[in-house]
């Protein structure tokens, strides 16, 4: 059973950093694209950042230059570091994959950013 988990999340104070991780298990897949997505109270959940199975990544606007996403495929974990974190950084953080023509979710870790 293919499975997602991320952690790393927790209470940080304005312009603090953290770094997520996302472990993929449940298949012997171990190079794959993967996509940070969050949702905030009362908002759409929206892309973050994303890493193909070459390495290549993509950022959303608002975190360009505070998020970067990189990948270790022998531990099959994507990790996101945030840096400089703001209070609108504050949602769930989720990180997606597509296997075999199936999306996977993990169940989020939150991130609050607050003084």
């Amino acid at each position: 059973q293919v499975q997602l988990k991320e952690s790393g999340g927790g209470l940080v104070q304005p312009g603090g950093s953290l770094r997520l991780s996302c472990v993929l298990s449940g298949t012997s897949v171990s190079i794959y694209a993967m996509g940070w997505y969050r949702q905030a109270p009362g908002k759409q959940r929206e892309s973050v950042a994303s890493i193909t199975n070459t390495g290549s990544t993509n950022y959303a606007d608002s975190v360009k230059g505070r998020f970067t996403i990189s990948r270790d495929n022998a531990k099959k974990t994507v990790y996101l570091q945030i840096e400089s974190l703001k209070p609108e950084d504050t949602a769930v953080y989720y990180c997606n994959t597509a296997l075999g023509g199936w999306q996977y979710w993990g169940q989020g870790t939150q991130v609050t950013v607050s003084s």
